[in-house]
């Protein structure tokens, strides 16, 4: 057979196998390159740019990587707001995915309600988005009112530290989040609980093992896809949340004569490129967690 055969054997092997799949993808990809890739490119293109909003239109002045030496070197606010608010994320990213992990755990059991109970806590996911989330926030309806009552700020700055406290409290600060932002997850907790069979549980309990033997030896394994998949969910959903500061600066320096397209690009790009090497990361570990437990050979 000739080479040519095999890779139109190899291509023809992969449609049979693959083809449903790419199918279900095109309508995703036509979008995309309509409506996503032209506008990341010119975003792209424009950070190496100095660009001006003109009554004739665009004006463009190539500066290489100087927008983004000044956003580093020179600019006294979104760097400090950058490593804030990644701060807060990886303090908060956890906190929703160990909450949603044993909140479905629990209604993962047999017990009265549970439909209606699991139908709660994904209501917050249909009706805290976008426009009305900043308006509860406006309104003061994502803090908790203990922390100003019980001084917790000044227990938080004494045991951990100024510098540390600030991302802490403000964690705390927004603790509704971890409620209001963990439906998603925590269906696809359900989901994953689903993929073990029941005869595993049934062998081992057989053979003696303890609930929390159980939980340890067979259900944490099996979830460590889920809880990769809801990682990288939890990522992408809080650091476009609403009311993050990034972005603002981004969308306010946009308009600034100061700055300009070309600046707030590169403040753009730095933020995705952050976020791009958080997600390779946990889709690494992700992968290295499944290979360690012999899910793939």
């Amino acid at each position: 057979m000739s080479k040519q055969e095999r890779r139109k054997g190899y291509w023809s092997y992969r449609w049979k196998d693959y083809g449903t799949g790419y199918l279900f993808m095109l309508p995703w990809a036509i979008g995309f390159a309509i409506f996503v890739a032209f506008p990341v490119g010119w975003s792209f293109f424009n950070s190496f740019n100095q660009v001006r909003l003109t009554n004739t239109g665009f004006t463009y002045k190539w500066v290489g990587l100087d927008n983004f030496r000044r956003v580093l070197m020179e600019d006294n606010v979104y760097p400090i707001e950058l490593i804030r608010y990644f701060q807060e994320m990886l303090l908060m990213i956890p906190l929703i995915l160990i909450f949603s992990f044993f909140v479905s755990l629990l209604l993962n059991q047999k017990l009265p309600g549970r439909a209606l109970i699991r139908a709660i806590f994904f209501l917050p996911v249909i009706f805290a988005t976008g426009q009305v989330l900043m308006e509860l926030f406006s309104q003061g309806a994502g803090k908790l009112p203990f922390i100003a009552q019980y001084n917790l700020d000044g227990l938080v700055k004494q045991y951990v530290g100024p510098k540390l406290a600030e991302p802490i409290l403000n964690v705390l600060s927004k603790a509704v989040i971890i409620l209001w932002y963990s439906g998603v997850q925590i269906l696809i907790f359900i989901a994953g609980y689903q993929t073990i069979p029941r005869s595993v549980y049934e062998a081992i309990r057989i053979d003696g093992a303890t609930p929390w033997e159980a939980f340890w030896k067979i259900t944490l394994p099996a979830m460590v896809p889920f809880i990769g998949l809801n990682a990288v969910f939890t990522i992408v959903d809080l650091f476009t949340f609403p009311t993050n500061p990034v972005m603002y600066q981004v969308s306010k320096n946009m308009f600034s004569p100061q700055a300009g397209y070309g600046y707030a690009s590169a403040q753009a790009w730095i933020y995705f490129l952050l976020i791009l090497l958080l997600l390779g990361l946990t889709l690494w570990l992700t992968y290295r967690s499944i290979v360690k437990k012999g899910a793939f050979r």
